[in-house]
């Protein structure tokens, strides 16, 4: 009898503790940059998320030499969270791709996503293309990733 009151009590502190903890609401992502094969990634603030989903930006990415054609590829929904890129374009190859929307829910996504999205920045400049292998580990950003490329990359043939 002394077991079960100790039970039943423990059980229902537990279940107390559980019900008191609240997920923390992640902020604003940070968009992950590649300006090129050879150049560092840095990480910038992009306030625009979200915004321009599927649409060209106006052509010159920056005024001046090498500037290009920015491009916004559709965001991809994935089971994780929307992906989505932002692909500049100079001389017809891929200079710079920018992640502008990546999964980013708890830390765990966090860790996965700091170390993959470099990885296929990186792929994808070298390919110049979408058809660039999934990140192990990160199937699904690897998967959104590549679908928002495509799109980008797409409207640029257009």
């Amino acid at each position: 009898m002394r077991r079960a009151v100790i039970t039943a009590s423990a059980t229902a502190a537990g279940v107390v503790l559980l019900l008191s903890l609240k997920p923390h609401d992640p902020s604003t992502a940070p968009a992950i940059s590649s300006a090129g094969a050879g150049s560092a990634r840095n990480t910038t603030q992009d306030t625009g998320q979200g915004s321009g989903t599927g649409a060209a930006d106006g052509g010159a990415a920056g005024g001046g030499a090498g500037a290009g054609q920015t491009v916004t590829g559709s965001a991809v929904n994935t089971r994780y969270g929307p992906v989505q890129v932002k692909v500049t374009m100079a001389g017809g190859r891929i200079s710079k791709i920018d992640v502008v929307q990546y999964p980013t829910r708890d830390r765990r996504d966090q860790e996965i996503n700091s170390s993959a999205i470099p990885q296929l920045n990186q792929e994808a400049l070298a390919a110049q293309s979408a058809d660039i292998d999934v990140v192990s580990g990160a199937t699904y950003t690897s998967d959104g990733y590549t679908r928002s490329l495509q799109s980008a990359l797409d409207q640029v043939q257009k």
